[in-house]
């Protein structure tokens, strides 16, 4: 849920900074206070389309704000911010826009900066903003089969999962066939390549870190004199006479004989002696490297045209020789299949004839509990309508003819959704033929459909908050009052933020945020103020009546709050 929203030079807005809570939260004001100002500071910062014409008059930049907390760990936003490396910890989400006065946009998400086109991934998992005029999510049929599916839940869910597994390897052999099946020229072509980097490959017997361990020797070896040199002075240094080893006998010898007269001596004796011995263990070791140190020009000649072969292999087939190997690795049964060409593509052909007989199996279960699930959506959506008094309304998933058989489905195609091809339709008239949901005229008729649709699919669509922006334009009366509880009944399963000009729909919210406008030094500024239920009922009686509120009309928006609080408990 947004449980906060910070706003600064942002069109009137000087600043402001505003929290939510959970469950229905109304929005209510005089015209033009300012109310889809914060709503258009909120599409924006969850990806909407900017502008510098945003910015408040004086100022160099406009900022939004907004601090999201997820509580389901299973949430979608956190697939989201995986795909894009974001840090999303403590099921906390910050997203901050920045928009400049030559239009660019800065954006950020927990502090990270990102695209534009990111942040509207992020976005949409969290909000989904719902205006009376502006085309929504379930206006776009692309999205209907999906939202079916939503609906579906575990069994549909399931059934797509065994599909898609199948369809993947049919993706995968189809691929694979395609690559076989090119013009016999380019096969060969292709052949003559691979086995000529294959052979390349193979002649290179390489090793792996072999390229490592070569530099490394090649490093002694150029270093031969500064180690000899080395070595030879440590040697001399301890050993001969009078030198380091020859006193460490003496020392030792000594304390030896001091030990026998004093027991407290015994500990340095001991340590001395150690030192000594070990010290003559490395005398031997360095005499011996001494010894062995010889420099082999052969030896040096050898390492540096291995290592040109292997940097050369490097530019062609990887970046180091893991990578060069597992390129070969990868060609020899390019080259192998390219070889027996003909049985590979009769086996593809027989294993994609075998999947495709799966996947029409698949299908046909899927599209099966897709007809049945649409049935019940319908029940659903009818009865939501009828909620909203619009019971002559018809609700349909209207389903294109899917093909079962085999040829059918060859010419068909195929795709990861299945062979469904779903869109609502809808008809609002008797005698009217249904139509799709996206052709139906805008107002407070598409308002109560939309609200319809959005009261059974918010459940199952996992967005954190909902904003109905004035959605109940239009209506009054009882249609009004079947709103606001249809609009409440959302908000049990979601936040909601809602702009309204309806007293039944303020008199259901559990927060009622009041926008004012202000005039200070000559400036025009917005100010947001939580309500306590004495204002409530005066905001709600100015919605009823208008200027003048009098007793009358306080009482009857004291009734309003009063049924929705019995409505609340019997919901």
């Amino acid at each position: 849920m947004l449980t906060e929203l910070s706003i600064r030079n942002f069109a009137i807005i000087d600043s402001l900074s505003v929290s939510f809570e959970k469950g229905l939260t109304v929005l209510t004001g005089e015209t033009g206070a300012g109310k889809s100002i914060i709503i258009d500071a909120v599409h924006l910062l969850v990806g909407g389309r900017g502008s510098a014409e945003f910015i408040r008059h004086g100022e160099s930049k406009a900022e939004i704000e907004g601090l999201f907390q997820i509580d389901d760990d299973k949430h979608p936003v956190f697939a989201k911010a995986e795909e894009f490396g974001l840090d999303m910890n403590d099921g906390m989400a910050i997203l901050r826009r920045d928009i400049s006065l030559s239009g660019k946009s800065v954006c950020r998400v927990n502090g990270k900066l990102v695209t534009i086109a990111i942040l509207r991934e992020i976005g949409r998992t969290l909000i989904d903003i719902h205006g009376q005029h502006e085309h929504q999510e379930l206006m776009d049929e692309r999205l209907h089969l999906p939202l079916l599916d939503q609906f579906g839940g575990e069994k549909v869910a399931s059934a797509l999962a065994e599909y898609q597994k199948l369809f993947k390897r049919y993706e995968t052999a189809s691929k694979q066939l395609n690559s076989l099946s090119q013009n016999e020229q380019q096969m060969v072509h292709r052949l003559d390549l691979i086995q000529f980097q294959f052979d390349e490959i193979q002649k290179a017997d390489l090793k792996l870190r072999e390229d490592e361990e070569l530099m490394e020797e090649r490093k002694k070896i150029n270093n031969f004199e500064k180690i000899h040199e080395a070595l030879q002075t440590s040697y001399n240094a301890l050993n001969g006479e009078q030198h380091a080893i020859d006193w460490l006998s003496v020392a030792m010898n000594n304390l030896e004989e001091a030990a026998g007269l004093d027991e407290g001596l015994k500990n340095s004796s001991e340590t001395v002696s150690n030192s000594y011995f070990l010290l003559e263990e490395a005398v031997s070791t360095i005499r011996d490297q001494l010894d062995s140190l010889d420099y082999d020009t052969e030896r040096v000649e050898f390492i540096e045209s291995r290592l040109n072969e292997i940097n050369q292999l490097k530019r062609k087939y990887g970046r180091n020789i893991e990578e060069i190997m597992e390129y070969g690795a990868g060609i020899e049964e390019e080259v192998e299949k390219l070889q027996n060409r003909e049985t590979h593509i009769a086996k593809l052909e027989k294993e994609i004839k075998s999947i495709k007989a799966d996947l029409i199996v698949e299908a046909k279960n899927l599209s099966e509990l897709r007809q049945t699930f649409a049935q019940q959506l319908t029940k659903k959506i009818h009865q939501e309508l009828k909620d909203l008094y619009m019971e002559k309304t018809i609700f349909e998933p209207h389903f294109l003819q899917t093909a079962y058989t085999f040829d059918e489905l060859s010419d068909r195609g195929i795709n990861q959704s299945g062979l469904d091809s779903m869109e609502f339709y809808i008809s609002t008239n008797p005698g009217e033929p249904l139509k799709p949901l996206s052709k139906i005229a805008s107002g407070g008729e598409l308002s109560r459909i939309m609200l319809a649709l959005k009261s059974i699919f918010s459940k199952h669509q996992g967005i954190t908050s909902i904003i109905f922006d004035e959605v109940d334009t239009g209506v009054s009366g009882r249609v009004a009052q079947s709103i606001a509880e249809k609009i409440y009944k959302v908000a049990t399963g979601s936040q909601v933020l809602c702009i309204s000009h309806l007293p039944q729909v303020a008199a259901m919210a559990d927060t009622h945020l009041f926008i004012a406008k202000n005039v200070r030094a000559g400036r025009t500024n917005t100010s947001v103020k939580p309500l306590i239920e004495s204002e409530k009922i005066k905001e709600i009686g100015r919605m009823i009546s208008g200027v003048e509120i009098t007793d009358l009309t306080k009482q009857h928006a004291n009734e309003l709050i009063q049924l929705a609080k019995r409505l609340k408990i019997t919901s």
